[in-house]
């Protein structure tokens, strides 16, 4: 996907490459894949320095959901109670799938929604196990 614009799973047109102005109100944080056929637009960031997508595009409601997942994921390895490593295996374990498609930002927002109800009762047990 780094030589062609991913298409957008909404309407199935292929997105357009632009600056992320266009979207964060003039603030610029690199490049996006944008498609303007929803409300609030569907569109994905890429990697720094590339115009590698992050994942796929997401309209409002699947970027509030990605973010709940990271939000319930992340402290898992960042509070240092699991590798990171082992984190995303821990997931990808839970949700039946490899370790290389384990990747919130390819999820939808059933297995965003997933991910944080599994993440928080984790943490729960992890920190039942630390008491």
């Amino acid at each position: 996907m780094t030589s062609q614009n991913p298409d957008c799973p909404y309407c199935g047109k292929t997105s357009v490459l632009t600056s992320s102005r266009e979207v964060y109100g003039g603030r610029n944080f690199g490049p996006i894949y944008l498609c303007k056929c929803v409300p609030g637009y569907a569109y994905v960031g890429c990697h720094k320095d590339t115009i590698k997508p992050l994942g796929r595009l997401a309209d409002k409601e699947l970027r509030y959901w990605k973010k709940e997942a990271h939000a319930a994921f992340d402290p898992l390895w960042k509070s240092k109670k699991m590798k990171r490593g082992h984190a995303y295996g821990w997931l990808a374990e839970q949700l039946g799938i490899s370790k290389e498609e384990c990747h919130i930002g390819m999820f939808d927002v059933a297995t965003c929604e997933r991910v944080k109800y599994l993440c928080i009762a984790k943490m729960n047990s992890l920190a039942q196990n630390h008491q």
